[in-house]
């Protein structure tokens, strides 16, 4: 039991660590080339309910770093998976991931 509760707390720090070494000011950059098109000032043009906002990423569990990496790397109808396309790398996913959460924070 105390192997399981230690993988599952080192899991959790590398997700934290790997969000905290994300940049938002860069990922400022690759959210404002390909999000905006849909997601201009926090908003969603494709489907109402899922705005950036803290309260609907919240109310939809996209709250999170590795939320939003998952969503951005896999996609969700209607939106793309831009990492299994590549058109964003890795890293450029989590630093629109800090970016994302730090404007929600701020309200956009």
């Amino acid at each position: 039991m105390k192997t399981i509760i230690s993988v599952v707390a080192l899991t959790l720090i590398g997700f934290a660590g790997s969000a905290m070494a994300a940049d938002a000011e860069k990922g400022k950059e690759v959210f404002n080339t390909n999000c905006t098109g849909c997601h201009s000032g926090g908003k969603n043009v494709m489907a109402a309910g899922k705005s950036l906002s803290k309260e609907d990423l919240a109310a939809n569990k996209r709250n999170s770093a590795a939320a939003i990496i998952d969503l951005v790397t896999n996609g969700a109808t209607p939106m793309p998976a831009f990492g299994k396309m590549g058109a964003i790398n890795a890293a450029d996913i989590e630093n629109v991931a800090a970016y994302v959460l730090k404007k929600a924070d701020a309200g956009w």
